[in-house]
């Protein structure tokens, strides 16, 4: 290759070898950088880095509590924090520990040590982030998600480990002064998401987003289950071209949702709510949007799509928060103690039959539950038979009868572009057995497989969704809001 030789490398103008290196992935660049000084050089072109996405902690080298993963973020963020447009930061899962919704799951023994350690690096590496951002007047997209083991105050890595690791709260506080720097010196920011940073995002954060960010910003998501909201009126009114909001559900008011439907404001295309039913104790739903509410908004944003994702809701309260009005694109029901009733699934696939186009159905417990009460009117063959536009249907934890799984693929076809059942969750009528030849899993593949058109096998690995759903919910979240 001409470009490793020396004449090569010597005689190509710098701007040309920095068109090159814009084809390779950030990991690629970083080690080509380690070539030589002219490459360290062209590879730190600020036209390279407009967009970074990282993931940090999780303890992956070692098992540690990713301390050592520290000086590397230090070195990208001094080298490209004042200029990024986009940053995307993720904090990985620590590794041993489980998700705090994980309750009904055997948990390891906690090491307070690792915990203090964890809490440690987690204020140092977002302070890190934070101030080399505060100067970046060029900043477009903000993403941050934090993670949940460590932040959830009822998390096996209690909230209390952080006044024994940052006593008087000085690192928090001067976390809290970055976050509101970056938001008065910004001027172009039009994405701007916080989920489960502990306490980064507070009521009165989004008063500092100087003006011309308050007319550029385009998304926002501030989720946290924490009390009070982090998003008044008085503040989202000042957002008037806000296409795309993600909140906790109780923190969608009825306030919040008549201000949305004002005429002096862009229409909302998107819609994301989360609803954690062990919070519900503390942020009960009475006061959040009514039916007369939704129909005020939808008439003002006809293009409105809504993703409610339930964790842990019982059936009585998701009957409450299901108004007719609301037009349901994308739900996911996520549970561990509580149940879904076929009930619910009837409701979904009556109310939203013109616009749900995701389905999704997990329960990590003991048991798979029959929704089908009566064999002949399965709620999820109705579903699929109902919903013109489902594409996407993900089942686990419930029993899904093998006729019934090929009844859904014969309804659907090819226009259900995901359909994935747990391996755990198909069960075979013993009665079709006696009609049947031949293994009756590979009969089930190959009737699924001509149905859909394509080859389809049950599901082994429901990590992605079980293990982690606030994280589930944060990535859908953000495929949906820049699908606008």
């Amino acid at each position: 290759m001409a470009l490793c030789s020396s004449v090569g490398a010597l005689a190509l103008p710098s701007e040309l070898i920095v068109h090159i290196f814009s084809f390779l992935s950030d990991r690629d660049k970083l080690r080509a950088s380690a070539v030589c000084s002219r490459w360290r050089e062209c590879l730190f072109y600020p036209a390279l880095w407009t967009e970074l996405k990282l993931r940090v902690g999780g303890g992956s080298n070692g098992g540690g509590s990713g301390s050592e993963q520290t000086p590397r973020l230090e070195f990208l963020m001094r080298k490209f924090g004042s200029f990024v447009r986009e940053l995307q930061l993720e904090f990985a899962p620590l590794d041993g520990y489980l998700s705090p919704l994980q309750h009904g799951m055997e948990a390891v023994e906690s090491d307070p040590q690792f915990a203090k350690d964890a809490m440690v690096t987690y204020l140092d590496q977002v302070l890190c982030v934070l101030g080399s951002l505060r100067n970046n007047r060029n900043l477009q997209k903000l993403s941050l998600y934090g993670d949940t083991c460590i932040l959830q105050d009822d998390g096996i890595l209690d909230s209390s480990y952080l006044s024994q690791v940052d006593q008087g709260g000085k690192k928090m506080k001067e976390i809290q002064q970055l976050f509101e720097e970056i938001l008065s010196n910004s001027r172009q920011l039009k994405w701007l998401s916080s989920a489960f940073m502990l306490g980064v995002v507070t009521p009165c954060s989004l008063a500092s987003l100087s003006n011309p960010s308050t007319s550029s910003l385009e998304h926002l998501s501030l989720i946290d289950n924490q009390l009070p909201s982090l998003i008044s009126t008085v503040e989202l009114e000042r957002l008037t071209n806000l296409r795309s909001l993600s909140l906790d559900f109780c923190d969608f008011t009825s306030d919040t949702c008549r201000l949305l439907a004002g005429g002096d404001r862009a229409p909302l295309h998107r819609l994301s709510l989360l609803l954690n039913g062990a919070a519900l104790d503390v942020k009960p739903l009475d006061g959040t949007a009514t039916e007369d509410d939704w129909k005020a908004l939808v008439r003002r944003s006809t293009n409105l799509r809504v993703y409610i994702m339930a964790m842990d809701v019982c059936s009585q309260d998701l009957l409450r928060v299901l108004k007719p009005s609301v037009p349901l694109e994308r739900i996911h029901l996520d549970s561990y103690s509580t149940l879904v009733t076929d009930g619910v699934v009837e409701l979904i696939s009556q109310q939203y039959h013109k616009t749900l186009s995701h389905f999704i159905l997990m329960r990590d417990d003991a048991g798979f539950p029959d929704l089908s009460v009566n064999r002949n009117e399965d709620p999820l063959v109705l579903l699929a038979w109902r919903c013109v536009h489902l594409a996407v249907l993900i089942i686990h934890g419930y029993t899904v009868w093998s006729h019934n799984l090929v009844a859904i693929s014969r309804l659907r076809g090819s226009n259900l572009k995901v359909l994935e059942v747990s391996e755990e969750s198909i069960d075979f009528d013993p009665d079709q057995s006696v009609y049947m030849e031949g293994d009756p899993v590979h009969n089930l593949v190959k009737e699924v497989s001509l149905g859909l058109g394509r080859v389809w096998h049950p599901s082994m690995d429901n990590s992605v969704v079980l293990n982690e759903p606030t994280q589930h919910f944060h990535r859908e979240m953000q495929s949906f809001s820049a699908g606008m």
